[in-house]
């Protein structure tokens, strides 16, 4: 009777951990359609089309009295929008560890970003600093967001099934990013069909990412549970963003390993962000190729990385997530050495680039995610994850750089994109020396079988 109620009682928790993953994936779902339709294919040219209706003569926009070059009002508002977050970041995750209380918080982040985001349909005219003031809400609340998101990983799924779980919410992701993409590419290229100005269809499809990530915000919110801290944990005062940055970076130096890990995602994760924000730019000055085919491009690398995510958290249940990353990273460099050679002119030849891209992205992402959540010490998750949202979000501008120091150096985009290779070269060396078993055990948690 002891044994049948024990076993009873493990199914019913393993049900609810079930639920509680499910619900977690869907999180994913919401919010994964800003960064596709808003970011990578809509706001950026509307911004600055807007920014340009509104500059002087000189083609200058001037907010809050200081000059800024029109075209380049995007760039600047989304590096704005990462010092916010990187101030914003070590606070929350510091109150959410010490209070327990993530779920709150989440629901802010998330309802922040999406009633921003929904804002956005208002930017007609010459409202510039309107959809400024906009995106970085937005893309500072996605960031809060997806760091609390991140840091119930350790604790919805037991180490053997990390890598799964976290590979079929990089999935969930990735397929409404694709499947709404759909949608608003259908009313964008027939916009006169439904009676509606380009500008008007823009709009729509913004605002549409904001609905979508409320609405289905709801469905994490209600299944998954706060943890509640010791009184003692919850009465310690948050520091100001940051001392608060520096007291996490302190506390890590104590695990110099999970350390010597954020390093090599830092290097290697640059590397990722610089491909996905360049290749467009590559298309279309150094092949030549249109917007159709760009826009084309981008929902292929949303399609096939749901693939990629699922097949590369198989292939970590067999050979483990370090070696399934490494692995990953060679593929990279394979990819960006194909894309040197790809011949102008030539869609097909660009089509089979960003499959490669697509295989390779989300596995890489989703995978990292796990194995990091392996090397955070228990009851710092929403801390440690600030740092690794950082070293994500704050961090990718090397790459960029190097780019356009390269293209700058040798007038060739084909140089610039071969440059990145060092990046995927160096971060392999970096995470192939770190002892991933000794650095989870260091961090007081339990090693898997195979990691």
């Amino acid at each position: 009777m002891g044994t049948d109620t024990v076993r009873v009682g493990a199914a019913d928790e393993a049900a609810d951990r079930r639920r509680e993953q499910r619900g977690w994936y869907f999180y994913d779902w919401a919010c994964s359609v800003y960064s596709t339709s808003v970011l990578t294919v809509f706001l950026g040219p509307y911004l600055t089309s807007v920014a340009k209706n509104a500059a002087d003569a000189d083609g200058y926009v001037h907010p809050l009295g200081i000059p800024v070059r029109a075209g380049s009002f995007f760039a600047y508002s989304v590096s704005l929008s990462v010092i916010v977050a990187v101030l914003v970041m070590p606070l929350v995750g510091a109150a959410a560890d010490r209070s327990g209380r993530k779920k709150p918080l989440l629901a802010a982040a998330a309802y922040t970003g999406a009633a921003a985001t929904t804002g956005m349909f208002f930017l007609g005219g010459e409202r510039y600093l309107l959809g400024g003031v906009l995106l970085v809400v937005a893309n500072a609340a996605q960031s809060v967001g997806t760091m609390l998101y991140n840091s119930y990983l350790p604790q919805i799924a037991p180490p053997e099934e990390r890598d799964a779980v976290s590979s079929k919410g990089w999935a969930f992701g990735y397929a409404a990013g694709a499947l709404v993409l759909v949608a608003n590419l259908v009313l964008y290229m027939g916009h006169d069909s439904f009676g509606l100005s380009e500008s008007a269809a823009v709009r729509i499809c913004l605002a549409s990412a904001g609905l979508w990530w409320g609405a289905f915000t709801l469905v994490p919110l209600r299944r998954l549970r706060d943890r509640r801290s010791s009184a003692h944990e919850a009465k310690e005062p948050t520091a100001p963003g940051f001392r608060q940055l520096a007291a996490t970076v302190r506390d890590m130096r104590r695990h110099p390993l999970t350390l010597a890990f954020l390093l090599a995602y830092l290097i290697y994760n640059d590397g990722i962000q610089t491909v996905i924000s360049q290749a467009s730019v590559y298309g279309s000055e150094e092949l030549g190729l249109g917007q159709s085919t760009l826009i084309a491009a981008v929902l292929l690398v949303q399609v096939l990385a749901v693939a990629g995510a699922l097949a590369l958290g198989r292939l970590a249940r067999t050979y483990g997530a370090k070696r399934t990353i490494l692995g990953s990273l060679v593929a990279w460099a394979v990819v960006l050495g194909a894309g040197y050679f790809l011949p102008a002119g030539a869609p097909e030849w660009f089509f089979v680039l960003a499959s490669g891209i697509g295989l390779v992205l989300g596995g890489s992402q989703a995978l990292s995610r796990s194995l990091f959540s392996h090397l955070v010490p228990p009851g710092k998750e929403a801390e440690y994850f600030s740092a690794y949202e950082m070293s994500d979000r704050g961090m990718s501008w090397l790459g960029p750089l190097l780019f356009g120091i390269t293209y700058q150096v040798t007038g060739s985009y084909r140089d610039a994109i071969i440059s990145l290779v060092a990046f995927f070269v160096i971060g392999f060396a970096l995470l192939a020396r770190v002892p991933v078993r000794r650095a989870i055990s260091d961090a007081g948690n339990p090693v898997p079988e195979r990691i």
